[in-house]
């Protein structure tokens, strides 16, 4: 598979019109973008905290059925394996970020994240930055 997974603070950020993220993702074609149901998670764990749950959840039911949101199962034994090496080397990051890193190095994905330091810790794993701060 190639193409890009979008990470949950490029989702946001794309949610809330910033960064030029629409245009970045029409350059490259929404088809070749894909999502982790990790985020889907993030993203609707966000909506339940908010104050405005109706408007959130009706974004994230609409933004999801745009892009191929890619299940996790397929990716465990890379997240069982990177977990096991960072936690070696005494570097774990947050289970949710190393299971959304574990499903761009899986599928063979550029993981698209503001977290570029963070998601560098996974081995391997190819990281775009399209917000640059």
């Amino acid at each position: 598979m190639n193409g890009y997974l979008l990470d949950t603070d490029i989702c946001i950020f794309f949610l809330q019109g910033k960064y030029g993220l629409s245009d970045k993702i029409g350059a490259v074609g929404i088809e070749n973008c894909f999502i982790s149901e990790i985020t889907i998670a993030e993203l609707l764990f966000g909506a339940e905290n908010s104050t405005n749950y109706e408007k959130h959840i009706e974004e994230v039911s609409l933004f999801e059925q745009h892009f191929r949101i890619i299940p996790i199962y397929n990716v465990l034994t890379t997240y069982a394996k990177e977990k096991t090496r960072l936690k070696k080397k005494g570097s774990i990051i947050a289970e949710f970020d190393l299971l959304i890193g574990s499903t761009a190095l899986a599928h063979n994905l550029i993981m698209v994240t503001g977290n570029g330091n963070h998601f560098g810790k996974i081995q391997g794993i190819q990281i775009e930055d399209w917000i640059k701060r």
